[in-house]
C-alpha cells in the first residue's frame, strides 16, 4: 500500500478498528477515512453505495461488526446474524463495484466447529457443527469469509479474510450486558475491590462513565448495590467498606480460551495487507478446490477461565471470592488457533496474557480518572 493511498477503516471507533487506525498512522499512512455509525449506517445498502461512490477508497479494512460475549450472543441471536451479514454484504459488494484494490475482512475463530481438533487449523472449517450459543454470529462470519472467497474467484478481486482469536485491549467494551469475558472480569473485580474499600467515589465515577442497565453514578447506594448484584458483583450489605464481596462468573471455569492483544492483531492485519495477496494464499492452501484461504491470527497459547479470573483478581487487587455459576453455559470448551500459516508468512505475537492484562487494567483505570 502506498503511504498516500486512501484507506477506509470500517468500524474505526471500535476496539479493533481504532487499533488498526493507530497502527496505520504509526506506519506513516496519511489518507485514512472513517465514519461513525451515526453518520453512516453500514446496514443500509443505499447509504454504503453512496459512500463508496463519493470516497472511492483504494483499500478497505472491514472491522465493523456487532460483537458481544456469551450473554449477548445468546440473547440477541437475530440481531447478530442480521446486522453482521448486512454490514459485510454491503461493504464487500461495494468494494468490488468501486474497484477497491484490496480488502481485509475480520472474522472470528468461532467459525470453527464446536468439537474441532485442537489447535484449530484453517482447513477444519465446515467439518462439523458449530457451538450453539454463538451460532448466528459464526454463520454470519462464515458467510463473510465465503463472500470474499467467491468474489475473488468470480471477479478476480483481492479480498483477504482473517480470523482473530479472542481480542482485548484499548477501547474494549466494558458493558456488562454485552462485553466479552476478559473486560467483564476486569470491570467486575475492579468494582468489587471498590466495594471492599468503600470507595464510592470510584464506583460512582465508573457508573457515570458507563452506566449498568441504566443505573448511573448519581443513583442512591441501594440502587447501585442492587444492579451490581444483578450482574454478579455481590455483597452482604451496604456497609462502608462492604463485607464478603463476591464476583460471579458464568460457567464452570473449565473452558480454555486464547487471548490476543488488540494492537498486535492490528499489526498482523496491516502486515498482511502490505505483503499478502489472495492468489498466494490460494496456492498456499494446497487444496484441489480453492477454499480455506483465510488466515488465523492468534497466539497458539491458552488459559482456563478459572486461571484467567484468578490472574485478573491478583492484578486488580480484589480480595473477595470468585463464584462460578455452573448452571450457566460454558460455550465451547476449547478453541485454540493454529497460527502456523501466519507464522509462515512472517508474523508472530509478542505480548502474552500477563503483560496484556496489566496494560488493559492500566488503560481502564486511566480512563476512569480522565
Amino acid at each position: 500500500m502506498d503511504k498516500l493511498a486512501k484507506i477506509y477503516v470500517a468500524g474505526h471507533n471500535g476496539m479493533v478498528g481504532s487499533a488498526i487506525w493507530k497502527n496505520l498512522e504509526n506506519k506513516g499512512y496519511t489518507n485514512l477515512i472513517g465514519r461513525s455509525s451515526k453518520s453512516l449506517d453500514l446496514r443500509n445498502q443505499v447509504d454504503v453505495d453512496a459512500f463508496f461512490a463519493t470516497e472511492q477508497p483504494e483499500y478497505v479494512f472491514l472491522a465493523a461488526a456487532k460483537v458481544g460475549g456469551i450473554i449477548a450472543n445468546s440473547t440477541y441471536r437475530a440481531d447478530f446474524i442480521y446486522e453482521n451479514m448486512m454490514i459485510q454484504n454491503n461493504i464487500i459488494h461495494c468494494a468490488w463495484k468501486y474497484n477497491v484494490k484490496k480488502l481485509l475482512f475480520l472474522g472470528s475463530t468461532c467459525i470453527y466447529p464446536r468439537d474441532a481438533a485442537q489447535p484449530m487449523a484453517e482447513n477444519c472449517l465446515l467439518t462439523n457443527i458449530l457451538e450453539y450459543t454463538n451460532e448466528p454470529y459464526a454463520i454470519a462470519k462464515i458467510a463473510g469469509l465465503k463472500l470474499c472467497e467467491s468474489y475473488n474467484l468470480q471477479y478476480d478481486t483481492n479480498f483477504i479474510a482473517v480470523m482473530p482469536t479472542n481480542l482485548y485491549g484499548p477501547n474494549d467494551n466494558f458493558d456488562l450486558e454485552r462485553s466479552h469475558v476478559l473486560p467483564a472480569l476486569i470491570r467486575k473485580m475492579y468494582l468489587g475491590s471498590c466495594l471492599e474499600k468503600g470507595d464510592w467515589n470510584a464506583i460512582r465515577s465508573d457508573l457515570t462513565r458507563s452506566p449498568i442497565a441504566g443505573v448511573e453514578g448519581s443513583a442512591d447506594e441501594h440502587s447501585i448495590i442492587e444492579v451490581l448484584g444483578k450482574f454478579g458483583i455481590k455483597t452482604d450489605g451496604s456497609a462502608q467498606p462492604a463485607n464478603n464481596v463476591s464476583v460471579e462468573v458464568w460457567g464452570s471455569g473449565r473452558p480454555m480460551r486464547e487471548f490476543l492483544w488488540s494492537e498486535e492483531m492490528a499489526d498482523a492485519c496491516v502486515y498482511i495487507m502490505e505483503r499478502v495477496d489472495f492468489k498466494a494464499l490460494a496456492a498456499l492452501s494446497g487444496e484441489k478446490d480453492v477454499r480455506n484461504c483465510h488466515i488465523n491470527i492468534g497466539t497458539g497459547k491458552e488459559i482456563s477461565i478459572n486461571d484467567l479470573a484468578l490472574l485478573i483478581k491478583e492484578k486488580v487487587g480484589f480480595n473477595g471470592s470468585i463464584v462460578f455459576d455452573a448452571s450457566k453455559p460454558d460455550g465451547t470448551m476449547r478453541k485454540l488457533t493454529d497460527p502456523s500459516k501466519l507464522h509462515a508468512l512472517g508474523w508472530n505475537h509478542h505480548i502474552d496474557i500477563e503483560e496484556g492484562i496489566e496494560q488493559m487494567l492500566g488503560w481502564y483505570l486511566g480512563r476512569n480518572i480522565d
